[in-house]
């Protein structure tokens, strides 16, 4: 089922490129950032109190909160290059570049989580390296 999950956000995040790239149009980036993520921020709250689960904030173990901030300055540096890069290059070289997550993500997984990385795997990340390539510097 994790799976559904994963693919419902590349699509949904295909349609992101699409649209930042047409909003990012002759405005600042960084303000475009702070539009989206604004958006963000109002829709992830709707649904936690939707839900009814924003009580359980008080319960949260000190590592969690830091880590989920750490993220979340991670994930703001991301939308602020990503948005940028947007404004200045082709959203279908763009979008493989920054694809390239997933490669830095296996790495980073296996140097700091101990998650294994089969040949498989390896040869994976290193075909979408080469497919990255591919398409940034087609001609």
């Amino acid at each position: 089922m994790w799976w559904v999950f994963a693919l419902a956000s590349a699509v949904f995040a295909a349609i992101t490129a699409i649209l930042a790239k047409i909003g990012v149009t002759g405005i600042n980036s960084n303000l475009a950032t702070a539009i989206r993520t604004t958006v963000i921020l109002v829709f992830a709250w709707g649904i936690v109190l939707f839900q009814g689960t924003a009580a359980q904030i008080k319960f949260l173990p000190n590592r969690t909160v830091i880590f989920l901030i750490l993220s979340g300055i991670a994930t703001g540096l991301s939308w602020l290059f990503y948005f940028r890069a947007l404004q200045l290059g082709p959203a279908s070289r763009v979008a493989p570049i920054d694809k390239l997550s997933l490669v830095f993500t296996i790495f980073l997984a296996w140097i700091f989580l101990q998650e294994k990385i089969s040949f498989q795997i390896i040869v994976g990340a290193v075909l979408m390296l080469l497919g990255t390539f591919l398409i940034t510097f087609a001609k």
